[in-house]
């Protein structure tokens, strides 16, 4: 590897891992951590819960059911401590034309609106326990483990992209049915916002010994009742947010969730409906997982196991179908305040999944009337850390496709959705990869007696098959011709085809081709050529991608 190689690995690297890492050093797991900064994040779920709720179109209490269910198994049985998982916008998006197809199918056959939305929710939560199988399976099979594939330059264009989504999707609260607040509630909004923030920012410089953002929610909730019942309606509040989406709510309480196969008749029809958006939502689901799991691997110095958490998302997404939750998957926002507020271990994502549980039964009424501004304040903070500042500076450090990847993965990201990002900069960089080493391969040649003896250097697969032709004179090649891949590998089914190439145009004049110094994975990639080129092996050489074992 070459030395600007090796220091653009290392930029990127430290450019990840310098944005928090204050919270490794000074936030040391604990249990008193872990209950805090849990307390924050159950806080924070409440909110979105219920706005991707309404994304999906079903009842609040669906997605309160998610974020709890989400959160409590994943903490329990996923693959990485101190990562929240809940209902989220990703998932909401692919199952609401769903929601929708299902709920005019039904009102059109005869059915009154609520029995269409009953319907509809059956299919909703059939969908999502097929998601969750899908993602166990996922699991078992050890898949997750090629996440850890994902270039650096992709990972930074996806903190980047979810900053920039988190950051725009605050400006709703703004608003109310399109139009902005009246002056009166954006001003004292926008102080109750500089208030959390300002919180968050300096009172850490005084104690750490309660999560900052947690203590901004509290005075911003007491200022905020306060001017409330000084001016009714003064403060836009979590309530409010609710009734602008549905009048005829009146609360968030509910019950304990409860058992419910879905009913729906098991029909290819039926089938063909549902397994597409189960399908989309796995891969989604799963891509915003591990990808999370990768950045809270980075930021807190500790490594977490891919395949556990596939196993953890599909078991948790089983267990919302069958009991009225929408699913879901991990949640950078929210992780991002865990890690924060100093959660490290498991019990910061089951004390935030029992606390709202225990908001949604019994403390309703106390979660209604935090100002949305608050929350929007600790949003806000989630954003500013979320987003990689120094990637800014990468411009003139790092190759230009790379800073390119970054850019474009941002922009996909913010355009369509994480899934296709993430696939169009892996691609990318493959692209980029595959024609930079093609460029790369070269030999030195030499002639002794009857023999020609050609010693790559450069990896042989499709970027570099043309100039790996390029490299022989079959014409004046000695009788015998020998390739040395002391230097080199053979990686797919085009450097196979390439040699069979050459060796068929050597044969043609009468010369033989002998393989030399090929390592055991080359062995197999060569197995149907070994009838008609000669083989040596390096015998104690193996090459893997990746180990299993390292993923759990």
């Amino acid at each position: 590897m070459s030395a600007d190689k090796i220091k653009h690995s290392e930029d990127v690297s430290a450019s990840l891992k310098n944005r928090f890492i204050d919270l490794t050093i000074k936030k040391p797991e604990n249990l008193k951590n872990d209950f805090l900064s849990g307390l924050t994040v159950a806080l924070a779920l409440v909110p979105e819960a219920i706005a991707f709720a309404f994304v999906a179109g079903v009842h609040p209490k669906v997605g309160l059911y998610a974020a709890f269910m989400m959160g409590l198994i994943t903490a329990i049985f996923g693959g990485r401590p101190g990562m929240i998982s809940g209902a989220t916008g990703a998932v909401a998006v692919i199952f609401a034309p769903l929601v929708y197809k299902v709920m005019e199918m039904s009102k059109d056959s005869g059915m009154t609106f609520d029995a269409a939305m009953d319907n509809a929710l059956s299919y909703l939560f059939a969908a999502v326990v097929i998601m969750g199988l899908i993602q166990i399976v996922f699991g078992l099979l050890k898949l997750g483990k090629f996440i850890r594939l994902v270039p650096h330059p992709v990972m930074l264009g996806f903190v980047n992209g979810l900053a920039i989504i988190i950051f725009r999707a605050q400006f709703s609260q703004f608003t109310v049915g399109g139009e902005l607040l009246p002056s009166a509630q954006l001003l004292v909004m926008c102080g109750l916002i500089a208030l959390t923030m300002g919180i968050s920012v300096f009172l850490p410089k005084l104690t750490k010994a309660v999560p900052a953002t947690l203590v901004g929610i509290v005075a911003s909730t007491v200022i905020g009742y306060l001017l409330n019942e000084a001016n009714p309606g003064l403060v836009r509040t979590v309530l409010d947010f609710v009734q602008d989406q549905d009048k005829t709510i009146t609360t968030i309480a509910a019950g304990l969730p409860t058992f419910k196969i879905p009913f729906v008749e098991l029909t290819m029809d039926n089938l063909k409906l549902i397994l597409p958006y189960a399908l989309l939502a796995a891969a989604v689901g799963l891509i915003e997982s591990l990808m999370t799991l990768q950045l809270v691997d980075e930021l807190t110095d500790t490594r977490g196991k891919g395949n556990r958490e596939c196993v953890g998302q599909g078991l948790a997404n089983m267990v919302n179908g069958f009991f009225g939750g929408m699913g879901g998957c991990a949640m950078i926002g929210q992780s991002m305040i865990n890690i924060r507020g100093g959660g490290r271990g498991r019990f910061s994502g089951v004390t935030a999944a029992i606390l709202l549980l225990g908001f949604v039964l019994f403390g309703a009424p106390l979660i209604e009337m935090i100002p949305l501004g608050a929350l929007v304040g600790v949003m806000f903070m989630v954003v500013i850390g979320t987003f990689e500042w120094s990637s800014l500076r990468l411009f003139k450090r790092i190759p230009l496709s790379d800073f390119l990847v970054i850019v474009l993965v941002s922009v996909v990201t913010i355009l369509a959705d994480l899934a296709i990002a993430v696939l169009v900069g892996i691609i990318v960089s493959a692209l980029v990869f595959a024609w930079e080493h093609g460029k790369t391969m070269h030999a030195k040649k030499k002639d002794e007696d009857d023999k020609t003896i050609y010693e790559l250097d450069g990896p042989l697969f499709f970027g570099s098959v043309t100039s790996f032709k390029d490299l022989f004179d079959f014409k004046d090649d000695k009788e015998h011709v020998y390739i040395d891949f002391d230097n080199s590998r053979v990686w797919d089914h085009s450097g196979i085809e390439a040699l069979q190439n050459i060796t068929e145009r050597y044969a043609q004049q009468g010369k033989k081709l002998h393989l030399l110094n090929l390592s055991k994975d080359c062995l197999v990639l060569l197995d149907k050529a070994s009838n008609i080129v000669e083989l040596s092996v390096i015998e104690d050489l193996n090459t893997h991608i990746a180990d299993d074992r390292l993923d759990g």
